[in-house]
């Protein structure tokens, strides 16, 4: 069995950005990514994703996005700054390792490999990110839906609807967006449970990311005091108020029933759909045994720091002092050892 002194499991921004952290403690990191390459879950969102934090916020510690800072990157430039990052990162990264379990043994944790191997570590981050599981809620009847059931992690253009009657199920980021652009093919529902909330991506001519960080939001250290995050607004530069106000896509609550290919609205109609697609979001990835990440108390290690480890568990990066405004739109900058504003977790918009 080989012995580490660091595994960071998960290899896209957060798990990079852990290693630049560990590594400026004097500690060894070895990350662990599943996928082929470094670059977390973004080449795989859908084709028309760009950042909701302009370049400027959307750094890892010790590396500027590069360009123009008040743009808003595309998935592709994410994907390519990451690569980078991880080419320029003195950690040894290891692609294709998925790890199946994360046991405590003795002083030190013993993770076991999907190819049968196990390695040993003296302490473990849990960086496998959000966006792992797609989320699939039990809908009434959706099981027995005679037409086609998406996740938006399956989506990618909406060329192939097309003509379709579509239902985009979810009120948040990617909900209205992938909605609206498919509006553009097809005849789209926005149905959620709740209305749509919609924050300005920009006031007076600055971003919202720059108003976090000049009023202090961004590092507002309460999520500790929350049960569940709150739930997240939609970042707008107005087309989508526009889109919804124009009815495309049109808007309402959530189907009631199925029957074959038709589903039941709430004020009783009926009506025929071609495709459902659930903009329901993620739940974490956590190597088993499933274990709830650990929450700490103030005082809070300073932001960017990433401790070791408890003996106890497996620590999850960010957990401890994320704010309610970083919760709520995944886009507060934080700052790492060496004073690089970056974040953790780039938000995506269409």
């Amino acid at each position: 069995m080989e012995h580490i002194d660091v595994a960071v499991i998960g290899g896209g921004q957060s798990g990079l950005a852990a290693a630049h952290s560990l590594r400026a403690l004097g500690l060894t990191p070895v990350v662990l990514e599943a996928s082929a390459q470094a670059a977390g879950s973004w080449p795989g969102y859908y084709d028309s994703l760009t950042l909701f934090s302009p370049a400027a916020h959307s750094s890892l510690p010790g590396m500027p996005f590069g360009g123009d800072p008040a743009r808003y990157p595309h998935r592709d430039e994410v994907v390519a700054y990451l690569l980078r990052y991880a080419d320029r990162l003195d950690a040894d990264i290891r692609t294709r390792t998925r790890v199946r379990e994360v046991r405590a043994a003795d002083e030190r944790f013993t993770l076991s490999l999907a190819d049968g191997e196990r390695v040993s570590a003296r302490a473990v981050v849990a960086a496998s990110g959000t966006f792992g599981r797609p989320h699939r809620p039990g809908l009434p009847g959706l099981d027995s839906f005679a037409g086609k059931v998406l996740h938006a992690a399956d989506h990618r253009s909406p060329e192939p609807y097309a003509g379709q009657r579509v239902v985009v199920v979810g009120a948040g980021n990617s909900a209205v967006q992938i909605a609206a652009e498919l509006a553009e093919k097809a005849r789209v529902t926005l149905a959620s449970r709740h209305p749509v909330r919609f924050a300005r991506q920009r006031t007076f001519g600055r971003d919202l990311h720059w108003w976090l960080t000049r009023t202090g939001l961004d590092v507002l250290p309460v999520g500790h005091l929350l049960n569940a995050p709150p739930r997240q607004p939609v970042i707008d530069d107005g087309r989508y108020r526009a889109s919804i106000a124009a009815n495309a896509p049109d808007q309402g609550p959530i189907f009631t029933g199925v029957d074959g290919a038709k589903v039941t609205w709430a004020d009783g109609s009926t009506e025929e759909v071609d495709t459902v697609l659930l903009a329901t979001g993620y739940r974490p990835e956590l190597p088993g045994p499933a274990r709830r990440p650990r929450r700490t108390r103030p005082p809070a290690p300073p932001r960017g720091h990433v401790p070791h480890a408890p003996r106890s568990g497996v620590r999850r990066p960010g957990m401890a002092t994320q704010s309610v405004v970083e919760l709520a739109a995944r886009s507060g900058p934080r700052r790492g050892p060496d004073g690089t504003t970056h974040r953790s977790a780039p938000g995506p918009r269409a």
